[in-house]
This record gives C-alpha cells, sequence and structure tokens, in this order.
C-alpha cells in the first residue's frame, strides 16, 4: 500500500466517522479550526495531516487514536493492523 493509497483510505474512514456522527464537514473544520476545504481535501486524500490535526479529529470526533488511524493492512498482503500504543 503505497503512501497515496494509505491517505485516501484514511480520508474516507474520517468521513464515514463524521458521517456517522451526522457532521458536516463545515462543523468538523470550525471545531478544530480548519477550513471545510481542508476537511475536503483530508477526505479525499489530498492531505498528509499532522499528529495534531489527527489528534483533533479523534477528539471531536469522540474516538480513540487507535480506532481513527485501524487501516487494515491484512487486506493488503500484511499480517498485522496497523495499531498505536
Amino acid at each position: 500500500m503505497n503512501k497515496k493509497e494509505i491517505l485516501k483510505a484514511f480520508g474516507a474512514r474520517v468521513k464515514a466517522m463524521r458521517k456517522a456522527k451526522g457532521i458536516t464537514q463545515a462543523a468538523l473544520a470550525e471545531s478544530i479550526g480548519k477550513t471545510r476545504y481542508a476537511i475536503q481535501r483530508l477526505e479525499a486524500g489530498g492531505v498528509d495531516p499532522s499528529y495534531h490535526f489527527v489528534c483533533e479529529l479523534a477528539n471531536e470526533l469522540d474516538i480513540s487514536l487507535e480506532v481513527l488511524i485501524d487501516i487494515d493492512y491484512a487486506a493488503h498482503g500484511h499480517e498485522e493492523k496497523l495499531h498505536l500504543t
């Protein structure tokens, strides 16, 4: 899985979690001091977010970092998932 694919998968995960919580891009952006365009780009895989940005997202979506970045590497030929500890 290359960097572009990882960023797209992460963006899709953020989008799915945001929608599951019933939060708009604009509301999420405002709550973390970003623009709606920044959230739109992130969800499209066009942003390589900083650690701080990821922490803000997890906090506002009320999920752990581990849950937010749980990319299934097993589906791409790796034996384990990526986990933060």
